[in-house]
């Protein structure tokens, strides 16, 4: 579904990854991990086409897309939930999600919000509700939410529980357990690694721009020196 081919990507003469090479198979959740500051934003931003390629490239189902715009991309499958939800706080609910949706034909709207008000039933109730008056959680569901109302093929969620209630998170990955069992790829930046790891198929860790480690997520679960010397767990798994 997604190869990066050494990618390298920055903001002016600042490179934040460093010859990032990875396959994404489609239908799986990639957890990508590692700590504050390791390229793990930049990497999925460079992937929507927010953040500059300096080098490398970057396939989405067997297209170079590297240098696409954004709307295009979206068009092809790919749709970002972003770090910090970025919400029209103004707007209802349901004007958000009808605004995550303005690249698919206006058809598909009912049947993609159906599956949003499906895998989130708490929006359904808050529907007339505007953004910026939802919990932390329910602004996280209407991310995802709009994300989704553009029909993607792979689906990409920075900081996934950043700041919400665990019973906000189980919500969450519950959802996204649910993607892939309908054949979406996930593709999940996370800074709680032990739900990472619980979640995903395949996971890697990102360290100063460049992969330290990558395979598995049970084979990471099963490697005390991988989880310890890049992973940080300790106590609930959760790092900065």
């Amino acid at each position: 579904m997604l190869k990066l081919v050494d990618l390298t990507v920055g903001y002016g003469a600042f490179h934040a990854t460093h010859g990032i090479a990875l396959e994404v198979r489609a239908g799986t959740v990639f957890a990508l991990v590692g700590a504050n500051g390791a390229g793990k934003s930049s990497t999925i931003m460079s992937i929507a086409g927010h953040t500059e390629v300096h080098g490398g490239c970057i396939e989405f189902d067997g297209q170079d897309i590297t240098h696409l715009p954004i709307n295009d991309r979206v068009r092809r499958g790919i749709a970002l939930a972003p770090e910090g939800r970025r919400l029209f706080a103004d707007l209802s609910v349901a004007e958000n999600l009808m605004l995550g949706g303005y690249a698919r034909p206006r058809a598909e709207e009912a049947a993609n919000r159906d599956m949003v008000l499906d895998l989130f039933p708490r929006l359904r109730e808050r529907l007339d509700q505007r953004a910026g008056t939802l919990s932390g959680g329910e602004q996280q569901m209407l991310a995802i939410g709009r994300a989704l109302m553009a029909g993607p093929k792979m689906l990409m969620i920075d900081e996934v529980s950043l700041g919400l209630m665990p019973k906000a998170v189980d919500i969450c990955y519950a959802a996204i357990a649910r993607l892939r069992e309908r054949g979406i790829t996930v593709l999940l930046v996370e800074q709680s690694t032990k739900r990472a790891l619980e979640a995903a198929d395949d996971v890697c860790v990102l360290e100063s721009g460049r992969i330290v480690w990558s395979g598995t997520a049970a084979a990471a679960r099963q490697d005390p020196a991988v989880i310890e010397a890049y992973m940080g767990l300790a106590g609930d798994g959760a790092h900065g």
